[in-house]
């Protein structure tokens, strides 16, 4: 997932903070994984998330500090640090007596981008796939016309070009699930609403993924003329049209994924091994 830099740690050496390396530890597959710019706290976070939400400690319980400490060569200031922040995701508590434990599935923040693209990564899944579009329902189609009643220039440019990207990767000349993305983020932040634009790094996040395996269904790309309507009843300052052409773009979607067979999930799961 990382293109990191590797090192590899000796028993009992430690990393300071700054230090970007990928380590694997004995015969198992958790490795820390970083990158340039990002912390060794951020990595252990993303090892030990994908740990976690993929069953690696369903059955032999969480480590203890001390043990991750030695497990992974980091610090004991990274490892504690590593632990309060996936506990303010949801997926640890602390408990007397029982030392740091897994959360149920169901206490995980799925609204932390991180949790939700690992849920989203661990095992393709239509069932997860439905759940994250009929959410997209409740919240695109009313940003779009929020987007139609409150955009300024800059936020309605920010739609054009996010458009006229789509329509460049149609051509090969871009990459058509980023231009796609683009396009669904700059609607939020067309809206001048904070929360919408708030939601931007989690629907950056869930998009990567979701549109991946929706467009592997289809065995095409988003429809250019679909989001076109979005954007002219935009640019038309027509809230209801806006509103309506999105959500027929996610109905589309939704209906594409119930519709979907289990053998389309098992083959989308084998090509994202």
């Amino acid at each position: 997932m990382f293109r990191a830099w590797t090192k590899h740690a000796t028993q009992g050496q430690t990393y300071s903070d700054d230090d970007h390396f990928e380590k694997r530890f004995g015969g198992d597959n958790l490795v820390i994984r970083t990158q340039p710019g990002l912390s060794l706290t951020y990595g252990l976070v993303e090892s030990l998330g994908q740990a976690i939400v993929t069953g690696e400690y369903a059955q032999v319980g969480f480590p203890t500090e001390g043990e991750l400490s030695k497990q992974f060569g980091a610090s004991r200031t990274v490892t504690r640090e590593a632990v309060k922040m996936l506990t303010a995701k949801g997926l640890l508590s602390a408990r007397p007596r029982h030392g740091t434990v897994v959360e149920p599935e169901t206490e995980w923040n799925l609204l932390d981008p991180d949790v939700l693209r690992w849920m989203l990564e661990r095992k393709f899944s239509l069932r997860l796939l439905a759940e994250f579009t009929e959410m997209r329902l409740g919240i695109e189609p009313a940003a779009a016309g929020l987007a139609a009643r409150n955009a300024d220039e800059a936020g309605l440019e920010g739609i054009r070009k996010a458009l006229n990207r789509m329509k460049t990767a149609a051509q090969g000349e871009d990459d058509p699930l980023t231009a796609d993305i683009a396009f669904h983020v700059a609607i939020l932040n067309a809206t001048k609403n904070p929360f919408y634009r708030d939601l931007h790094e989690l629907v950056n996040t869930a998009l990567r993924i979701s549109i991946r395996f929706t467009n592997r269904i289809k065995g095409r790309t988003a429809s250019i003329p679909s989001h076109e309507d979005v954007a002219d009843a935009i640019f038309a300052r027509d809230a209801e049209a806006a509103q309506k052409a999105m959500q027929v773009i996610l109905v589309d979607v939704l209906d594409l994924i119930r519709a979907a067979s289990p053998e389309t999930e098992s083959e989308a799961a084998r090509r994202d091994a």
